[in-house]
């Protein structure tokens, strides 16, 4: 693997069910079971970044053509278990509410729209595309 490719975020307890994860430019992130406070889950942060590696994508490419007046993005999915899978998630669906301006450039940007979902969800969203391949996870205890 190429040092260029390499990502890292630390995640350390805070509290009982508590933590804070932090990434390598010293951005931190509250996550926790849910239970007790606001803080987005695990599960609502894989959602997370489902919705926000597309939408990244998505909105790079079409604002070349045309500011959006609205962009919205929504990531849902259930949460299922059962015996032979365990624990994962199912139905997961990205939807986009984005509105251009009338005229020239927002007809440009609503053209390209559909494109540039396909497009994330076929080969730039890294996050959605590790899902779909199901790349394996690697545990380690030290």
């Amino acid at each position: 693997m190429s040092a260029d490719g390499f990502r890292t975020v630390t995640l350390t307890r805070t509290g009982r069910g508590a933590y804070e994860a932090v990434n390598a430019r010293g951005g931190r992130l509250a996550l926790s079971t849910g239970d007790d406070d606001d803080s987005f889950t695990p599960v609502e942060l894989l959602l997370t970044a489902i919705a926000g590696c597309t939408a990244v994508d998505v909105d790079f490419i079409t604002s070349r053509r045309a500011e959006p007046a609205e962009f919205t993005v929504t990531s849902t999915g259930v949460k299922a278990k059962d015996a032979e899978r365990g624990n994962h998630m199912e139905d997961l669906q990205v939807t986009f509410t984005v509105r251009f301006p009338e005229g020239a450039d927002g007809d440009a940007a609503r053209e390209m729209l559909p494109r540039a979902a396909a497009q994330s969800h076929d080969r730039l969203c890294t996050v959605s595309r590790t899902v779909e391949l199901g790349t394996p996870v690697a545990t380690r205890v030290e």
